[in-house]
């Protein structure tokens, strides 16, 4: 093994070949590209059928801590991608990952980090298959940054969108909200909270195709990062031209959840979810969408908890436990600072 050090220096940014020895060897072992040059060649069977289109998705990732209960900046980076993909219908095929390193970053972090992406998409069924990495100067940095980009296609007749969403159309969640953000809150250490829960932190496109073979009428999907679900919402209703009204007694909440919540003054439906996805379907295919969710881990706890109806346009509405209602509105400002 050439690669004898503990901590990354600068000399790893350099394109020598310290550099190489940790592509090689953290990066390039783990992920096992389809080759060396500078891009991925790619080709697959779905991309030959008639009408099938690509989808293209990119993000960066920043957490703090990089490692928490439930998974680490690594599994987030894959995770968020493959979502964005599927929730537009997408099968994901690929992705690229981009490091930006800030000098004396443990390897042995980098190894666990860069193991958690591997292990994620060989579960999602995607393959990171080109990268990048850079070395930033201490301090000029937050330990890893991860840029990632993904490519999937959409089937042919495989159109979904918040556009399609229609009046009498039932909302639903893929399981307990708020976990995500929850969990980062508490492994800062900041506030002294002890709760025992993990990150949802899950890859969605499984989830997403059960649903699309199951409830073909699916008229649009998001997942909840961040400002949770209560900004996914307000921009499908916006887009929609739709008012969507929330129940709060089917809210699937933990315990645990509600009571940080209540502790700091905080909102659930603004918590960051990386797991969770909200989708609207017609009211007669709900039931194939819950039992085709239900099947499957990322789905448990899934239920309804609304309904989109004819009203003013870009409104979310929360019917209390009491028989009020409040309005739902966009997240203003940050609740949680360095979320995914």
């Amino acid at each position: 093994m050439a690669l004898r050090d503990t901590h990354v220096t600068m000399a790893h940014g350099g394109g020598g070949r310290a550099m190489r020895d940790l592509i090689d060897e953290v990066f390039t072992s783990a992920f096992q590209p389809p080759g060396t040059e500078d891009q991925a060649r790619l080709m697959d069977a779905a991309l030959q059928q008639p009408g099938a289109r690509l989808a293209f998705t990119t993000d960066s990732f920043v957490v703090t801590p990089l490692e928490f209960p439930g998974g680490d900046i690594g599994k987030l980076a894959v995770c968020g991608t493959v979502n964005d993909l599927a929730v537009g219908g997408a099968r994901p095929l690929w992705l690229s990952a981009a490091f930006i390193i800030e000098e004396g970053c443990e390897i042995a972090l980098l190894r666990r980090i860069v193991g958690s992406m591997a292990a994620e998409a060989a579960l999602a069924g995607v393959r990171i298959v080109t990268g990048d990495t850079k070395v930033v100067d201490r301090g000029k940095g937050d330990g890893v940054f991860i840029t990632t980009a993904g490519v999937g296609v959409i089937p042919p007749g495989v159109e979904i969108g918040a556009r399609h969403i229609r009046p009498g159309d039932v909302v639903i969640v893929n399981g307990v909200l708020g976990d995500h953000g929850a969990t980062i809150l508490a492994a800062r250490g900041d506030l002294a909270l002890s709760v025992d829960l993990l990150s949802d932190c899950a890859g969605l496109g499984h989830l997403m195709q059960a649903v699309l073979a199951t409830a073909p009428g699916l008229r649009a999907a998001r997942d909840c990062t961040r400002g949770g679900l209560a900004s996914a919402l307000n921009e499908m209703a916006a887009e929609a031209g739709v008012t969507v009204e929330l129940d709060e007694t089917l809210l699937p909440l933990r315990p645990e959840v509600a009571g940080v919540c209540e502790l700091l003054g905080l909102d659930p439906l603004y918590l960051a979810n990386e797991g969770r996805l909200v989708l609207f379907c017609p009211a007669d295919q709900a039931e194939a969408a819950l039992a085709a969710m239900s099947a499957l881990p990322e789905g448990t706890g899934a239920c309804i908890i609304g309904q989109a109806k004819a009203g003013p346009p870009g409104r979310v509405t929360l019917r209390t436990a009491f028989g009020g209602a409040r309005l739902v509105d966009m997240l203003v400002g940050e609740q949680l600072p360095r979320i995914c």
